[in-house]
């Protein structure tokens, strides 16, 4: 029985490492962002990854693997971004930035395990297709909880979807390696 924690730390390790790459080189620039430029900048990566997955030419030499890397990213970023507020200038050094990248992964990564255990780990016989279609649909959701002002009657919030695609890209991400 493949072990999904370690599975999933080591997705995460590399994504997390490339995200402090990425503030090496461009610092908390995407601080900026406002929540509705993070979700279509996520939207876009899942579309292409959708457009990968049914066309049989590709004319970019990037694939899957590095767009569900993105969605992992900047689903953190929106994640940090709810809880720290927008700001007009970049605000964070690389240790507090990569601080708050692992505080969300942590809680993420624990909905993950609570939410494996009550389905039965039921994703490792989905197929990379049907959870891109759930990142898809997620953002369809978050698209218009934001056109909503934020507000929802009973549905779970913008965190929820983000932490969701965090994770489902994680699954395909290990679904891709094996």
């Amino acid at each position: 029985m493949p072990d999904t924690s370690k599975q999933y730390d080591a997705v995460i390790e590399k994504c997390r490492s490339l995200f402090i790459n990425k503030m090496k080189d461009y610092g908390s620039a995407w601080r900026i962002l406002r929540l509705p430029s993070l979700t279509d900048q996520i939207f876009i990566k899942a579309q292409r990854i959708r457009g990968l997955q049914k066309n049989t030419e590709q004319k970019v030499d990037e694939g899957e693997v590095s767009e569900f890397m993105g969605i992992i990213n900047y689903s953190v970023m929106a994640l940090i971004q709810l809880e720290k507020g927008v700001v007009e200038q970049p605000d964070l050094s690389l240790e507090d930035a990569t601080q708050l990248y692992d505080e969300q992964i942590a809680i993420t990564k624990q909905l993950m395990l609570d939410k494996n255990h009550d389905y039965g780990e039921a994703w490792r016989d989905m197929r990379v297709s049907s959870l891109t279609d759930l990142i898809l649909q997620k953002l369809l959701r978050v698209k218009q909880i934001e056109d909503n002002q934020g507000k929802t009657l009973v549905s779970e919030g913008i965190d929820a979807n983000y932490q969701d695609m965090i994770n489902y890209a994680v699954f395909a991400l290990i679904h891709l390696k094996d």
